[in-house]
């Protein structure tokens, strides 16, 4: 049985999705804005946005927000916090690949305690509470059980307005062609966590992510048994724009090589 606040959560993911799938593959053109280079934005993420922080208000009345769309003022006096992405994988969304979800994270007092990953067109709710593991449809998970970093899976994801780094990219992703059974890209690392923490993917690492895209499937990850840092190892993922996660073994072994290429 899941905590109320938890439920809660999980609903107020449900009627988003809703919302999301209402509106899948008929956004116009015309709806559909720029933030920046390649950073799409369209009514449904913000309609989305506002769907959710009027269900999490009445959940925790006390609790600021951190949201992407800035629907919600946030205030740094608040103990709580909501951290919201409400639809991770937008340019994916928009051409009509399914890959797409909401990510919801509660922290308190710099701890994040609860996290929520749906995945709409998939239906596959992803959820977890500080201590009490981390489950996929209401069924425990765990990271997978992969020895080394050469029998892995790997997902990452690609620079897309910050390419500062792509050089230094592109070296480790030829490093890991060769070390590796695979990398896979998928466009939501929201949803590149919640695979990592059931274990269909053995790790992950990205750069340029901010918190809303990565509070809710870093929990998901180690309450599954998983590790989740920064490139370097100051667990500053979830505001240091950089994070890698994977099970242990893996974890030793492609933490480095993040530090090393892109640290």
């Amino acid at each position: 049985m899941h905590s109320a606040l938890l439920s809660g959560i999980m609903n107020a993911c449900r009627e988003a999705g809703n919302f999301q799938l209402l509106h899948l593959r008929s956004v116009a053109a015309e709806a559909v804005s720029d933030k920046g280079l390649n950073q799409l934005v369209s009514f449904v993420d913000v309609e989305s946005e506002k769907i959710l922080v009027e269900s999490l208000k009445k959940l925790r009345p006390d609790a600021s927000f951190i949201t992407e769309e800035n629907t919600a003022p946030s205030n740094s006096e608040s103990h709580a916090v909501w951290i919201i992405d409400p639809l991770d994988g937008t340019t994916n969304y928009l051409h009509g690949l399914q890959v797409f979800s909401i990510s919801i994270a509660l922290m308190e007092k710099g701890i994040v305690t609860a996290g929520v990953v749906f995945a709409p067109a998939m239906n596959e709710m992803f959820c977890a509470e500080k201590n009490c593991g981390a489950y996929l449809n209401d069924e425990p998970i765990k990271i997978s059980q992969t020895a080394n970093l050469r029998s892995s899976l790997i997902a990452t994801g690609f620079p897309y307005y910050e390419f500062q780094q792509t050089s230094a990219y592109l070296e480790l992703l030829g490093e890991l062609m060769k070390s590796t059974h695979g990398l896979r890209r998928l466009g939501s690392a929201a949803i590149d966590l919640a695979y990592t923490a059931c274990g269909r993917f053995d790790g992950f690492y990205e750069t340029g992510l901010n918190a809303w895209d990565v509070a809710a499937g870093a929990l998901l990850v180690e309450e599954a048994g998983g590790m989740v840092s920064d490139f370097s190892i100051k667990h500053n993922h979830l505001f240091g724009k950089q994070i890698v996660a994977a099970n242990p073994a893996v974890f030793r072994e492609l933490q480095p090589l993040t530090q090393s290429y892109l640290g």
